[in-house]
């Protein structure tokens, strides 16, 4: 059965379209990815602004002409967004302008849902749910999931980099806060390292941060799923990353192979929160899934 999904996130809207069996996603007909930035500004004004919407309509307004190309409605579409839209005071009004002009129906899930139907969604092949924790690294918020447990931080890229991260290159006094301040947000999971730690638990990571890190490290010049999923990271590996990427400008960045370009400006915080993740709950190595929250709603 052909389905697709938009997963609506602070820095992105993805759109995933697949045959769909027994709650399994069986083969991927297209996955589309856009940095709109949605959430600009939301932190600060508690409100979604003009731009940030514009730039969403024109994204949706693609999705909706692949999809009808497809021969599917828009309405069949299972549309979910995050955090940003829990945090905007005209959330509503504009997913209801979303569903007048487009067709698109959009339901806001909370941080829980979000990270259990990640969590579905993430796991690749040969993967068992048992033994992994799933960290989302997303621009609002940063979800980590277990089989048993969901825990959602008003964690995330840009939310971050808007309150924290102002100068180019960024300076050691708002690096210290940051890094300060990621420290303290991840304190509710301290009780989460003696569970984990207790059995034979894998970190897997999933979203833009996660994917893009590992495009970096392999220097993939043109984003391939299969590669980035053969990366293991270690904390090793994100701790020089993070001084790798403190030290440059975000036009450096945006120079780097394996970096997308409209990503290199939230990517020092979204690294930050992975690396402390990863010290913070004793994890050693991190493994990458480019799947995630549009796999997770097609199989629920």
């Amino acid at each position: 059965m052909l389905r697709a999904s938009i997963d609506l996130g602070t820095n992105t809207c993805l759109m995933l379209m697949a045959e769909v069996e027994s709650g399994q996603v069986k083969k991927v007909l297209g996955d589309y990815a856009r940095i709109v930035r949605l959430g600009e500004g939301v932190d600060k004004a508690g409100c979604l602004q003009p731009d940030a919407m514009d730039r969403t309509l024109t994204c949706l307004n693609e999705y909706r002409k692949i999809i009808s190309n497809a021969g599917m409605l828009p309405d069949t579409v299972i549309c979910v967004a995050t955090s940003q839209a829990r945090d905007a005071d005209n959330g509503g009004e504009f997913f209801k302008r979303v569903g007048l002009e487009l067709g698109f129906k959009f339901r806001v899930i909370s941080g829980k849902d979000e990270a259990q139907l990640s969590f579905m969604g993430s796991l690749l092949p040969g993967m068992g749910s048992a033994d992994h924790v799933v960290v989302d690294i997303g621009g609002g918020s940063t979800e980590f999931v277990t089989a048993n447990e969901a825990q959602s931080i008003d964690l995330g890229s840009v939310r971050f980099t808007e309150r924290y991260l102002k100068s180019d290159p960024v300076i050691d006094e708002e690096f210290n806060v940051c890094l300060s301040e990621i420290d303290k947000k991840l304190e509710v999971l301290k009780d989460w390292k003696y569970f984990i730690s207790s059995g034979n638990m894998q970190m897997l990571a999933v979203a833009g941060t996660a994917t893009t890190l590992a495009s970096w490290r392999q220097r993939l010049r043109a984003f391939d799923a299969a590669e980035v999923e053969k990366v293991k990271l270690t904390n090793r590996d994100l701790l020089q990353m993070v001084k790798d990427l403190k030290s440059m400008t975000v036009a450096e960045r945006r120079a780097q192979v394996g970096i997308e370009p409209k990503r290199a400006d939230v990517l020092l915080a979204g690294a930050m929160i992975m690396w402390r993740t990863m010290e913070k709950l004793g994890f050693h190595t991190c493994n990458i899934s480019t799947r995630g929250l549009r796999y997770g709603v097609l199989m629920d």
